[in-house]
């Protein structure tokens, strides 16, 4: 489990993670006015690419998938 969580991004897919991250927040902020339930799944998304940036670490890559940045 310990490879599984192992950083597997470098600082450039780190940087697109974490501005992905705040975009998706940014959206969450505005669409909960029209749904609560949009607004909650961005807001999700985006602590989660958050987190991912700030760990350095990619679940996609952590499947085996291999991604562009």
């Amino acid at each position: 489990m310990k490879r599984f969580f192992a950083p597997n991004i470098d600082g450039k897919g780190r940087l697109v993670r974490g501005l992905l991250g705040l975009a998706l927040l940014a959206g969450a902020a505005f669409s909960f006015g029209h749904s609560a339930w949009l607004g909650l799944l961005l807001a999700v998304a985006g602590l989660f690419g958050l987190f991912e940036a700030v760990r350095g670490w990619c679940f996609a890559r952590a499947c085996g998938l291999k991604t562009k940045l």
